[in-house]
């Protein structure tokens, strides 16, 4: 508090800068109480007893049919139906395992699978692999990111409410694509109810570091609020269109732009509370023989989240700090969704079609001071506004046909769009210094009681605006088609077999822009903006009166303040295109009795291509036969053996191969892309041994192996001594990662206590996943993200072991993850109490930054997640003839912080984020009917 306090000082004395899981993997793991939240199933009591059956769990992906289970497995009689019907390693969460963890959003929700983590705001990593092995689909069908800092979705913007299911799926099998590293998740939206319904909720929570706190923020226009904003940041013609003339915007088109709207940063010293409402209804007939049903929700949450970071750098072997931020960074991130379902089944057929719509806006206001800055004692103020918008929409069909007995066809069509619009992304950087004659003194506070030193003069620039004012535009726009069509033909025999084929197309186009232009004075003479306009806070800084009248007001010298269009490290703009044919045939069956086995191969071709603005194209058109085959060994009525082997590939993200720069507003980080960059190919293996010792509960025990040629990494670099930390990427020549996982499900009935415990059970899940990993550094030629040619490499590229060290791990894993839950829940009624652990291990970021010379790396940014623990508490009842459902949660009650640092052999230790996480408390109160 103390130091936000500082930071609000600071800002007044410069110059008046600031006026005023459950996991499950079975189908029945869900507590026998009703759960009103699962609008597949509304017609359920919360107050009903319940039986003890297994439920159904709906799930729709290529090549997967539930329905054939019972016929599947001839030995096994416990196992559940989900696991029998797939012969991989899955793991699958109904809406009431969902709901039994809390989450408001599926990315939550699946931090409670074995050997699941969430990364950032929302990336799921399974086993330690990053986001790019990890693919989402959408009843079967490919998602595209609306992020470009990534390929694959990020799932916290899927909100529980529009999921049916989740499926994860570890094990490769060829009715997937082949970009497969650390698993599949599918998501299978709600289809047809079982009857008519309409539910409304809302939620109020208040974070402990936010919430009435002091934070940061900005106009803006009249309806932020909704994430849609009014037309203030209409971005004009001239802004595009720079590029194709001077690159120069004259004084007269620079005040056409917003001003203090989009640059004046403010203080909110009493932060509101963050809130989320939801409605959703559907409906069920019979028409025609079969049965309609029609579902749809609209959901949205408002939040507020403030960080007060300690950002450091440092470009020697030995940790010295060069810059030393203290950063205070508040996001109002505003979320809608939009579903609309169509379903029609008739005998075992089953025809829907899904319309999702999610609307992800973060709006940001960052203030940053360093004493330290490059290495000199002075005062640096940096101030930020930004607003990112993400829009995702897409619009799928889908068919599952058993045309006979023995013949089922899948056929899917899906089309997505994706975009990202960006504007008005506004830097100033104010700079102060003891040794300057000239401006107003300032005497700064150090805070907490520290003197600080007096600053003789604070200026926006020396010569010119550039780098130190600046206004960036960017924009995204990415299209993708996609069609599948799996067939199966199951043979009647006395071991059936069942041969399935099929074919994936995908054709995805992006274009992206970034457009970055600095402030400076016009060619026509005279020096920037002296005092008294030095010491102006940027809304006045930009008024007529000084833009046009800059240096001097008159008279000999007078100069105008124009915009210049900053030519790029790499390309303002670029196209991309990725277009995959794919098929493949795998047959499926038992060898002997209770020995199970698929097998199958998958042909992929993939043509990449990333075209920058006048750049040579980056192409990348490969071949690949992609085998994969499950062995499961079912030697007991309750218990099977699974082995599996598999070869799958990585492709590089559009984002990785196109030289464009952006900045990730999560690690508050600049990134580059990188086109000498290649796919990466692996190689998998697993066992398993499953025990399910009762009805919904399990022992399960597995180990698996990749190995990993050509993976790509993040790499933080330096393009100069007076540049913040940017994170590139490179090729290594290889990895290995390997581990084992270990998870249990146990109910504990409680009703011989008596009293409040006589419908009631405790239960105990918990899994643990152990993974190691590591790179080879040797001296093979890898892309250098500096662009320097060494060690007698080709151009642009350098020995390995220069510029990384041998044996690291790769980014993003965690040798340790733990999830444990703790609950007692009613039999007989909605009533949960759940205790919710979880713990993950450092984990590398990015590799150690590459010094200035290219040649020697610091130590690898480390990230300590740490322990975090949560508790949940739902409960049913009724009111005035009303269904309700109250949910109470805590979360973070261990206070854990946000810790990326780098440690030195010396023992120095640089922070390159460090941050306190607040307490989170939150009240929710639904209702169906």
């Amino acid at each position: 508090m103390q130091r936000r306090l500082a930071y609000a000082t600071l800002l007044l004395l410069t110059s008046q800068l600031v006026s005023p899981a459950a996991l499950a993997q079975t189908t029945g793991n869900a507590p026998p109480a009703s759960d009103p939240a699962a609008a597949a199933a509304p017609q359920q009591d919360a107050q009903a007893p319940q039986t003890d059956q297994q439920q159904d769990v709906e799930i729709s992906a290529p090549g997967v049919d539930p329905s054939a289970a019972q016929d599947i497995v001839v030995v096994g009689r416990h196992i559940p139906n989900t696991i029998r019907a797939t012969p991989q390693v899955v793991s699958v969460l109904s809406s009431a395992d969902i709901a039994r963890t809390g989450e408001g959003d599926i990315a939550g929700a699946l931090t409670r699978v074995t050997g699941l983590s969430v990364v950032g705001n929302g990336f799921v990593y399974v086993r330690g692999l990053g986001d790019r092995y990890s693919s989402s689909l959408l009843n079967g069908s490919p998602l595209p990111s609306p992020e470009p800092l990534r390929r694959s979705v990020p799932l916290d913007i899927f909100p529980t409410t529009i999921v049916g299911s989740a499926l994860i799926q570890k094990t490769y099998s060829v009715n997937y694509p082949g970009e497969f590293g650390g698993g599949v998740i599918n998501l299978t939206t709600k289809a047809i109810p079982d009857d008519n319904f309409i539910k409304v909720g809302g939620s109020l929570s208040a974070d402990t570091a936010t919430t009435s706190e002091l934070g940061y923020t900005y106009y803006g226009g009249d309806t932020d609020w909704l994430g849609f904003d009014d037309g203030t940041r209409k971005v004009p013609d001239f802004i595009r269109n720079a590029t194709k003339n001077s690159g120069l915007i004259p004084a007269e088109q620079v005040l056409q732009l917003s001003n203090a709207s989009t640059t004046l940063l403010q203080r909110n010293n009493q932060l509101p509370a963050n809130w989320s409402a939801e409605i959703s209804g559907g409906g069920a007939f019979d028409m025609g023989g079969g049965r309609l049903g029609v579902i749809g929700s609209i959901g949205y949450s408002n939040s507020f989240r403030t960080r007060s970071i300690l950002q450091q750098d440092s470009v020697t072997e030995t940790g010295a700090i060069r810059n030393d931020f203290h950063t205070l960074l508040t996001d109002n991130h505003i979320v809608g969704n939009a579903l609309l379902g169509v379903g029609y089944s008739f005998g075992e057929n089953t025809i829907r079609w899904t319309n999702i719509y999610i609307r992800d806006v973060l709006k940001q206001a960052r203030g940053s001071a360093a004493e330290v800055y490059n290495n000199a004692s002075g005062l640096r103020f940096q101030q930020n506004t930004n607003w990112f918008e993400r829009q995702l929409i897409e619009s799928q069909l889908v068919g599952e046909f058993h045309l006979t007995d023995a013949f089922k066809l899948d056929v899917r069509g899906a089309y997505a769009n994706s975009k990202r619009n960006a504007p008005y992304e506004r830097q100033f950087d104010y700079l102060c210094s003891s040794t300057t004659t000239t401006g107003q003194p300032i005497q700064y506070d150090g805070g907490n009681g520290a003197t600080g030193f007096q600053c003789n003069g604070a200026w926006q620039v020396t010569q010119r605006f550039s780098p130190f004012a600046s206004i960036i535009f960017s924009d995204l726009n990415e299209d993708l088609w996609t069609g599948q069509a799996d067939l199966s033909y199951k043979i009647d025999a006395p071991r059936p077999i069942t041969l399935s084929a099929g074919y994936y197309y995908s054709d995805t186009d992006r274009f992206s822009r970034r457009l970055q232009f600095n402030y400076q004075t016009s060619a026509g003479g005279g020096t920037a903006p002296g005092y008294p306009f030095n010491l102006l806070r940027p809304d006045y800084l930009l008024s007529p009166d000084v833009v046009n009248n800059a240096c001097p007001l008159q008279g000999t010298g007078a100069c105008t303040i124009e915009m210049q269009f900053n030519t790029p490290l790499g390309a303002y703009a670029y196209d991309a295109k990725l277009r995959i044919h794919a098929g493949y045939a795998q047959a499926e069956g038992e060898l002997l009795d209770g020995l199970r086995a698929v097998i199958g191969v998958r042909y992929e071709s993939g043509d990449q291509r990333v075209t920058p603005v006048a750049s040579p194209t980056t192409k990348l058109k490969n071949d690949y036969w992609l085998p994969a085959a499950t062995l499961t060994w079912n030697f007991a009525p309750d218990m099977q053996l699974r082995a599996s082997a598999s070869k799958t590939i990585s492709r590089p993200q559009f984002r990785e191969l196109a030289p464009q720069q952006f900045r990730d507003p999560d690690s508050d980080r600049l990134f580059f892309g990188n086109p000498l960059l290649k796919d990466s190919e692996l190689l998998n293996f697993e066992g398993r041994f499953e025990w399910f010792f009762a009805r919904d509960q399990r022992f399960t025990l597995a180990g698996f192996y990749k190995k990993i040629d050509n993976p790509i990494e993040q790499v933080g670099f330096y393009t100069g001594a007076d540049d913040r930390l940017q994170t590139g990427f490179t090729n290594l020549p290889k990895a290995q990662l390997y581990g084992g996982e270990v998870e249990v499900q146990k109910y504990f009935p409680l009703d011989t206590l008596g009293g409040f415990f006589a419908t009631r059970r405790a239960v105990v899940i918990a899994n643990y996943t152990y993974t190691h990993s590591e790179i080879t550094a040797d001296s093979s030629c890898v892309p250098n993200v500096l662009n320097q040619t060494l060690g007698g490499c080709p151009t642009g590229f350098g020995p390995a072991n220069l510029q990384f060290r041998d044996g690291a791990p790769l980014t993003g894993q965690s040798d340790h993850l733990v999830n444990l839950q703790l609950g007692i829940e009613d039999t007989q009624q909605l009533s949960q109490l759940t205790v919710l652990f979880n713990y993950a291990s450092d984990r590398v970021t990015n590799r150690g930054p590459s010094l200035l010379s290219g040649v020697g790396f610091q130590p690898d940014i480390v990230e300590r997640p740490g322990i975090r623990l949560d508790v949940v508490a739902r409960q049913g009842f009724e009111l005035a003839g009303g269904k309700f459902e109250l949910k109470l949660e805590a979360r973070n009650l261990t206070k854990t912080r946000f810790n990326e640092r780098q440690t030195f052999d010396n023992g120095n230790v640089v922070y390159i984020n460090r941050y306190n996480v607040g307490q989170v408390f939150s009240i929710g109160l639904s209702t169906t009917f």
